[in-house]
């Protein structure tokens, strides 16, 4: 139970934290735990890496950002990315499509089914993450 606890605490600094650099050390010292047994603990319970699950979130909160119109190169620095060509790259990793390509999907979504706006992903969860990566 206390590992769960340690872990949630983890979790929650990456959702809180997305946006800057985040690393393994950081993480198993918050859980007290080293950092390859972080890695497998981490892996066993949300199913995907730290960096698989960081990088989700930050495509997730990246989608949202799309869809309020905000530019892709602004939205790749805001949500930790390295540059656009990192974001476009990790974005097409997870979603099968370019960051160009899921605004012209939401645009004809919208326009098809009149003012329902598109969402993104299911909010941070552990299932969403695994999916869409």
């Amino acid at each position: 139970m206390k590992q769960s606890i340690s872990l949630n605490t983890a979790r929650a600094f990456i959702e809180a934290h997305f946006n800057e650099p985040v690393t393994l050390a950081q993480l198993a010292a918050l859980s007290a735990l080293s950092v390859s047994r972080f890695a497998t603990v981490f892996r066993q319970q949300y199913g995907s890496s730290p960096y698989r699950y960081l990088c989700g979130v930050r495509i997730q909160r990246a989608q949202t950002m799309l869809l309020e119109g905000v530019p892709g190169s602004v939205v790749a620095t805001e949500v930790g990315f390295f540059d656009q060509s990192h974001f476009g790259r990790h974005f097409k990793r997870c979603c099968g499509m370019t960051p160009s390509m899921f605004i012209q999907r939401a645009a004809a979504n919208t326009s098809k089914h009149g003012n329902v706006s598109a969402k993104p992903s299911a909010p941070h969860s552990a299932s969403a993450i695994r999916s869409s990566c």
